[in-house]
């Protein structure tokens, strides 16, 4: 989303900005793809926690929780992680004059 508020397009019309803004984003979810392991959050929760769980429902999320799912190296950690591969993507974007 930062990549898109940065790169996107303003009008919906503009298909070759669209376009243009397809490649940062498409280089932000190789990337997060590769340092993370996957991009769905329920696999992402095995990998980090061996198992996904049913947030919606209570008791999966009693599990998560007590799993660390709340703790920095759990989901935030991920999110931390989506966030600087974004920065970092914005950055030489910006430093290259684009």
């Amino acid at each position: 989303m930062a990549i898109g508020q940065v790169f996107g397009r303003e009008a919906l019309e503009d298909v070759e900005q669209f376009r243009k803004t397809m490649i940062p984003a498409s280089d932000m979810y190789l990337k997060f793809k590769e340092i993370v392991g996957h991009t769905l959050c329920s696999e992402i929760h095995k990998i980090l926690y061996g198992k996904s769980f049913k947030l919606y429902e209570e008791e999966g999320m009693k599990a998560f929780l007590a799993a660390g799912g709340r703790e920095p190296e759990g989901c935030p950690g991920v999110g931390s992680k989506a966030a600087k591969i974004a920065a970092h993507i914005i950055f030489d974007l910006k430093a290259s004059g684009q």
